[in-house]
């Protein structure tokens, strides 16, 4: 197992407000770095907003300030959001940034040295998309009302002449399918990689680059009438921020391949196409894993702006709090695949999983302690139940480890609520509350019980830190006992320790009442 740990949500477009999928992949990513550190690696986790091209040159336009301003607004409302969610980012990366200007000539430079020169300059002429960003072949569009013509995500296109440099993504076909083959686990999950085999297949074009008709972005190098095309310039933050173009450089040798971008299902072909042959192109090393995941729903529909139900991200923190935002999105939504938020199933995932499974158990038992023991942790002698259920809770955790290092996030918490039943079947079983006149094996089924709160809350610190952080406080589990290791050894919480008062971690929520 390597010591170091690299991970990347995309970088997200400032063009308007955070929505709930922001939140959601922050939330995922977040996750995923926790987990690393967990085991002891050294971890880096980047996030960030991709501030060029032409939308936010328009929606400037239309809000009466430079993109500049909305560049600057915009992410510290990005940064905002990644606060209240409690994200343990090590950087937030701006693509405005003079260290990202530096980073992208660079790559442009190497990849117009390369052997095949795979930069050279023609005229683009071909359909746009605003909106998505892209360019698509006139096969993939449909018509549209008034004579429109629209991409697969339904935007409008139109068409396009400017002169522009072009790279020479044709040349790449075969060296792209060859690692897709070689490294299967290189696309995630497993559909998508078969999408991108298929388009790849199909036949590579060569990309157009550069623009001419605006000029907010990096000036391409010795040709100042020409700012890079956006995804050259966006994709390029996966190495600014370990210390890009200085590429022999402390931070980048450690920290580079990265071994995952976590990104959105729409911009898999950048990020599995695009972007391996850029690197290629530039010399660089390729990324291990780029795992996609899916789009959110409100209460089973689309989201939209006419149909008013958009999910606001502050919103729900402000109702719920972090931790069972966290939850939700985690648990609820397979991560990978499509998801819907729902306020009735996020009430019920709460109040059943933290509430009841999660901190009922720990505020029983610890209080139990309190009243029984005068909050000193008892004397345990184990019988063979005690240690079964301690070996069961274990092995689920050692299963989330499993499911964590295949980014399988939706697997590894419910591994965690096998854990946390099989500790409320145990404790219920046990029923130490009916054995006042046999204190010492009360003692024991209490000490067992809060040692798997233990076990289960270091797991947690991963997806509800804060919670899991606050239930490691009242066990007084020092903050150097709390990696994965500790979860999985031997060794409990010693008796004669002193244990705080125990407060409720978890709240339960009620559904809003409607007037008949």
């Amino acid at each position: 197992m390597t010591d170091t740990f690299y991970v990347t949500t995309a970088i997200a477009y400032p063009n308007g407000e955070p929505h709930i999928g922001h939140a959601y992949e922050m939330i995922t990513t977040d996750a995923i770095a926790r987990w690393a550190r967990l085991e002891g690696k050294e971890t880096f986790f980047l996030t960030g907003t991709d501030e060029h091209g032409i939308k936010m040159v328009q929606t400037a336009a239309a809000q009466g300030m430079t993109p500049r301003e909305l560049a600057d607004r915009n992410a510290a409302r990005f940064k905002d959001l990644a606060a209240a969610l409690n994200i343990s980012n090590d950087d937030f990366i701006r693509t405005t940034e003079q260290r990202h200007h530096a980073s992208t000539q660079e790559i442009w430079k190497r990849m117009s040295a390369s052997n095949n020169s795979d930069i050279y300059q023609s005229t683009y002429s071909g359909w746009y998309s605003v909106r998505d960003e892209a360019y698509f072949d006139e096969s993939e569009l449909t018509d549209g009302p008034d004579g429109k013509k629209l991409a697969p995500s339904g935007a409008e296109v139109s068409w396009v002449e400017e002169p522009s440099y072009f790279f020479r993504l044709s040349a790449y076909q075969d060296r792209l399918l060859e690692l897709y083959e070689k490294h299967p686990e290189f696309i995630a999950p497993k559909e998508r990689r078969n999408e991108i085999i298929s388009f790849v297949k199909g036949g590579l074009q060569d990309l157009s680059i550069s623009r001419t008709t605006f000029d907010w972005g990096v000036p391409v190098p010795d040709a100042p009438d020409h700012v890079m095309y956006v995804w050259i310039d966006a994709l390029t933050n996966y190495i600014t921020a370990i210390g890009f173009p200085d590429d022999k450089g402390a931070q980048f040798s450690k920290f580079w391949p990265a071994d995952v971008h976590v990104i959105g299902k729409d911009i898999i072909r950048f990020h599995t196409v695009y972007w391996p042959a850029f690197l290629m192109s530039a010399g660089l090393e390729l990324p291990k894993r780029v795992f996609a995941h899916g789009f959110l729903t409100s209460e089973g529909k689309k989201m939209s702006k006419s149909v008013g139900n958009i999910v606001d991200p502050h919103e729900q923190l402000e109702l719920y709090g972090a931790d069972p935002v966290r939850w939700y999105c985690l648990r609820e939504i397979s991560f990978g695949g499509d998801g819907d938020w729902g306020r009735e199933k996020f009430i019920n995932r709460n109040n059943s999983d933290l509430a009841n499974n999660f901190g009922n158990l720990a505020q029983r038992s610890l209080s139990m302690i309190q009243k029984n023991f005068d909050g000193v942790m008892p004397e345990a002698a184990p019988t063979e139940a005690d240690q079964a259920v301690i070996a069961e809770v274990t092995a689920a955790i050692g299963r989330m480890q499993t499911a964590m290092q295949g980014q399988l996030v939706t697997e590894a918490t419910g591994e965690l609520i096998a854990a946390l039943s099989a500790a409320n079947l145990y404790f219920a079983d046990q029923a130490p509350w009916g054995l006042k006149a046999d204190l010492p094996r009360m003692g024991t089924i209490l000490a067992t019980t809060a040692d798997l709160v233990r076990r289960a809350a270091i797991a947690a610190l991963a997806f509800v830190p804060e919670a899991a952080t606050k239930m490691l406080d009242t066990l007084a589990v020092s903050e150097d006992a709390r990696l994965l290791t500790h979860a999985l050894a031997a060794d409990g919480i010693p008796a004669g320790t002193h244990l705080p008062k125990p407060e409720p971690v978890f709240k339960k929520f009620e559904l809003p009442k409607t007037n008949a």
